[in-house]
């Protein structure tokens, strides 16, 4: 007797923007980045009363700009590309909030902490809750993208997940910082976290910005776009990557510093000149990739000079944060947006070309106009600081309504 299978029941979520991960945690890292800065700015000019002899206010920054912002949008990104890559279904519904609960309540504790809120007479307390609700953020996103994973035997992931492995580790040694009152131990959590997002940015980029690059250009037309790639890039860009981040971290050392920094710098400089077409320059969603790798290597240039030419540190790594985590993640926001909704990638909001222009000034704000000019200083980062406001409002205003709607073609997504 013949068996009939009946379809399984469709997926479902109590409100579209549950549907998926990218939904949820894209809306919010951009609400969050325009909050998060708009009280830096008062934290920096010394309007709040933070606990600094509890945790620096520059390390504060830090931490919520890697594993507040970033990782939010990591998690967008990689909760949804999981289901494509795999075909296993990603958290939706409740189980997605819950996640994302995790990441709201963590950060909840920060912003407390940067007011100078207090609990029992303590702010510190603020932070040893959003240690629980943080880790338990990172755990299980790295749980749910680990059992797809190996679901269906796709081992080639597993250094996404080991990256995420060590995200785990390096915010659990911001926390164990905080609580043996070693800021030396926060900072290492922090550049870790920093770094391992940079190493996520140059492997998922490389799978993403040139076919992104050859399906946009393809689009309409006779010409095969095939742009040039090597596996020797890649071992290369990952080895001198490596040691760099070792190097800066760990051993400093000015001659190893500035060969592994030139050298990812060079190989990836080589990357996008093999990425290159003229035509980007007529589509926003792909110049913006490309300006953002841009900007990656020249930041890893004054990485390599820093040593030589004196200028401060904070200089190089804040030139690799704007390009690699604000321009790229803005770039891949703007894009997976509208694809995932279902809308059509070639018709952009008209504000995307502002949105880009201004982490471009960003950029030249926070990097460029403090190495020509010090006097002005804090000119140049209030400059910076309303330029990364104003991208973010404008996405929120352009992006959120979309990310909060049904998709149009009825799909659920």
């Amino acid at each position: 007797m013949q068996s009939i299978s009946l379809p399984s029941k469709p997926p479902s979520s109590p409100h579209p923007i549950l549907n998926l991960s990218f939904r949820i945690f894209f809306s919010a890292a951009a609400l969050f980045a325009v909050l998060t800065m708009v009280l830096w700015a008062f934290v920096f000019t010394g309007h709040t009363d933070i606990d600094a002899q509890v945790l620096n206010p520059l390390y504060w920054h830090g931490h919520e700009m890697v594993y507040g912002y970033a990782l939010a949008v990591i998690a967008g990104f990689l909760l949804t590309a999981v289901k494509t890559w795999t075909g296993v279904m990603m958290p939706h519904g409740y189980k997605l909030l819950g996640i994302f609960g995790c990441w709201l309540l963590g950060r909840l504790g920060w912003i407390g902490f940067g007011l100078g809120l207090t609990v029992a007479g303590s702010s510190i307390s603020l932070l040893y809750a959003a240690a629980v609700f943080d880790l338990l953020f990172i755990g299980t996103m790295a749980w749910v993208i680990s059992r797809a994973v190996l679901q269906v035997k796709q081992y080639k992931q597993m250094g996404i997940l080991a990256k995420l492995v060590l995200l785990t580790l390096g915010n659990g040694l911001c926390y164990w910082g905080v609580i043996n009152a070693d800021m030396n131990m926060t900072k290492i959590g922090i550049y870790l976290g920093f770094y391992l997002i940079i190493g996520l940015v140059l492997t998922i980029g490389r799978r993403v910005v040139p076919f992104f690059i050859e399906r946009g250009l393809s689009m309409g037309t006779t010409e095969v776009i095939k742009l040039r790639n090597s596996n020797v890039q890649d071992v290369a860009s990952l080895l001198f990557f490596l040691a760099f981040f070792i190097s800066d971290l760990f051993y400093p050392n000015k001659y190893l510093l500035t060969i592994t920094a030139l050298g990812v710098a060079v190989v990836n400089i080589v990357r996008l000149v093999g990425w290159y077409h003229r035509r980007i320059w007529q589509k926003p969603l792909l110049w913006s990739l490309y300006i953002a790798f841009l900007g990656m290597c020249l930041s890893f240039l004054l990485y390599a000079l820093q040593p030589w030419l004196g200028y401060t540190h904070s200089m190089a790594m804040h030139g690799l944060a704007i390009s690699g985590v604000g321009m790229m993640t803005v770039a891949m926001m703007t894009r997976v947006s509208l694809g995932h909704t279902g809308r059509s990638i070639h018709q952009p909001p008209k504000t995307v070309n502002f949105m880009y222009g201004l982490m471009v000034l960003v950029f030249v704000s926070r990097v460029l106009l403090p190495l020509a000019d010090m006097s002005h200083y804090l000119l140049w980062i209030m400059i910076a600081q309303g330029a990364w406001i104003a991208c973010f409002v404008l996405f929120c205003i352009s992006y959120l309504p979309l990310l909060a709607r049904p998709r149009p073609d009825g799909l659920f997504g």
